[in-house]
């Protein structure tokens, strides 16, 4: 089979060209015509029986799909990876799409519900909620942004911290801390003067409950590490003594100033 793209990596590159290689001649339109069973449908109906034949383009395409499995990715064939990168893509960009249109209709539901609108502070939450209400609503009147705005940052910053918490974040724990040291201080400020404490304490225990997920595995011991030391200590003694000059050949005798006694 001839390819009409130069080897990549080792590996031959198809072409759909290679397909048109591989197709039997067309019939002469005469002969389409005369001939029964010679029609465009037959001849169609031949091509893709040849093009499944062994050596043929559909058939080598369907052997490196079922090669893929058992291969490594630098081993399959480069149309596989370029439909895998393809497909990998555009599902990424459609979740990345989904997810800020999921975000987007969040935050407009939030800023839609009124800052003042949570009742009239009836119920354990409600108890919690409302001095939070109204205290960013009287705070707005002081500042350029809406109240339903800042109620829905206090939310956001609120889920975010306690879904980041969960998943072992140390920003989004620090956001939660925040979140929840602020929150106790608004409830403090805005709630009844009778009840102001039993509020406040409230919130804590719902706060701290909410802290089990949020500050999961969070724990205040020293982490100590035992490791044994990388290093090797081979203590060794060298001794270095220096060895005398030695004595020519010629010399038996010794120094000049020694001679053999004499008769």
């Amino acid at each position: 089979m001839t390819h009409n793209d130069s080897p990549v990596n080792g590996q031959d590159n198809p072409s759909f060209l290679d397909l048109l290689n591989q197709l039997p001649p067309v019939p002469p339109a005469p002969e389409l015509d005369a001939k029964p069973g010679t029609g465009r449908l037959a001849w169609l109906r031949a091509a893709w029986k040849e093009s499944w034949e062994e050596g043929g383009f559909l058939y080598q395409r369907w052997e490196e799909v079922f090669q893929a499995r058992h291969s490594s990715w630098h081993e399959v064939a480069n149309w596989i990876k370029a439909a895998a990168l393809f497909g990998g893509l555009s599902l990424i960009v459609l979740m990345l799409d989904t997810a800020g249109d999921i975000a987007s209709a969040a935050l407009k539901g939030l800023s839609a519900v009124p800052a003042t609108g949570g009742g009239d502070g009836s119920g354990l939450w409600g108890t919690v909620d409302h001095p939070v209400r109204v205290f960013l609503a009287d705070q707005a009147t002081h500042l350029s942004v809406a109240p339903a705005a800042l109620y829905a940052f206090w939310q956001l910053t609120g889920l975010l911290g306690l879904v980041g918490g969960f998943l072992g974040n140390a920003g989004a724990r620090i956001a939660w801390l925040l979140f929840g040291i602020g929150s106790l201080a608004m409830i403090w400020s805005a709630a009844p003067a009778g009840g102001r404490a039993a509020a406040t304490g409230l919130a804590a225990l719902m706060w701290a409950l909410a802290s089990i997920f949020a500050l999961r595995g969070l724990t205040l011991r020293p982490i100590v590490h035992n490791h044994p030391p990388q290093y090797q200590f081979n203590p060794a003694l060298h001794l270095h003594a220096p060895l005398p000059a030695p004595t020519p050949a010629d010399d038996d005798l010794g120094p000049d100033n020694i001679h053999p006694l004499q008769r």
